[in-house]
């Protein structure tokens, strides 16, 4: 009944991550966004937010950007959510074809081997994404039960109604698979302010995940510290000249390495065990930086020269229409990524 009721009402996306809070509206048949906004928020109240239940920071800041932070119009209450991918674990596992029997089993076990959780706190979805004669192959997603219970109460509690969620790099995908040609297989180096999201996207699914706490917020105080300058300073020095040749790129480069090979490192673990584990065969074709700490100049190239693949800066807003409203600055663009991916999905896409 409820399939049938909510197949064709809109929907819009809220991307809640440890910094802040992006909204966005999407029209997904034209990809024309009716509205959007953001909100920056202290790491510590939302890690608070997230783990403690009847906090009102998260609910309080929704009613804010909706209220007053907002461009253009939101005017559906239906909401899919993405939450951030640190605070997720997803899987990709290969079965024999009789496994599909007892599916659900197979599932926990796995989970309880990988997941360092008991499974009783955990909500746990899968579904298979490949199948031959042979084997299926199964796409596991899970996040603490704490957390999403406390989304929900916080969501709901700003007037809304949640009717999906997921980690937020499956929402990266989503937006990739649509514009930077995400059906081959795609690193992806989502890199936010404080923490570092890396999945394997093949087939328009994610199939692996890793990460880890480095960021362009990370690369800033790099900077400052190595080169004793402020902190605005550092913030200029990383976006204008990055890690692009002149005079200044070897003291850059210097300031910058340690925290980058930090990065580069988790990018092969992740590499390593999709062509070990998951790949069948298939190579991995490209890798697409995005993100707010994608402003480092010469990000794509350092990545292309150290895997000996082509990487660049993903640039998916040729997709997006804002033909109705103000479009983002070109330096804010970016943070919007996620937001986007997650108000993108048809309405009737949540039943599939």
């Amino acid at each position: 009944m409820s399939k049938l009721l909510y197949t064709d009402k809109p929907i819009f996306g809220l991307d809640i991550s440890h910094t802040g809070i992006k909204a966005m509206a999407i029209d997904p048949k034209k990809w024309s966004v009716e509205g959007y906004g953001s909100i920056d928020l202290e790491p510590l109240r939302v890690k608070e937010a997230l783990e403690v239940a009847g906090k009102s920071y998260l609910t309080d800041n929704i009613k804010l950007l909706l209220s007053e932070k907002t461009i253009g119009s939101i005017s559906t209450n239906r909401v899919a959510i993405a939450v951030p991918t640190a605070r997720s674990f997803s899987r990709t596992f290969v079965l024999p074809s009789s496994a599909e029997k007892n599916l659900q089993d197979a599932v926990m076990l796995e989970a309880e081997q990988y997941i360092p959780i008991p499974t009783d706190n955990l909500y746990i979805d899968y579904e298979i994404i490949e199948r031959s004669k042979k084997e299926i192959t199964v796409l596991m997603s899970a996040v603490t039960k704490m957390i999403i219970d406390n989304v929900v109460a916080s969501v709901e509690a700003a007037g809304l109604q949640p009717v999906l969620i997921e980690p937020g790099i499956c929402s990266v995908g989503r937006v990739l698979t649509a514009t930077e040609r995400g059906n081959l297989p795609t690193v992806i180096v989502d890199i936010g302010p404080a923490n570092t999201d890396i999945a394997i996207l093949d087939r328009g699914s994610i199939r692996v995940t890793g990460g880890l706490a480095v960021g362009g917020n990370t690369f800033t105080l790099d900077i400052a510290k190595k080169l004793n300058v402020a902190l605005e300073n550092a913030h200029q020095l990383k976006v204008l000249n990055g890690l692009n040749a002149g005079p200044r790129q070897q003291k850059l480069s210097a300031a910058l390495e340690p925290s980058l090979q930090r990065v580069l490192a988790e990018v092969k673990k992740v590499i390593r065990y999709y062509d070990e584990r998951v790949s069948n065969g298939r190579k991995l074709e490209q890798l697409l930086v995005v993100g707010s700490g994608s402003n480092l100049p010469g990000i794509g190239e350092y990545f292309t020269n150290a895997l000996v693949m082509p990487a660049r800066v993903a640039s998916p807003w040729q997709k997006l229409d804002f033909a109705k409203i103000q479009e983002p600055p070109k330096q804010f663009r970016p943070r919007y990524i996620t937001v986007a991916g997650v108000a993108s999905i048809p309405p009737g896409g949540i039943w599939k």
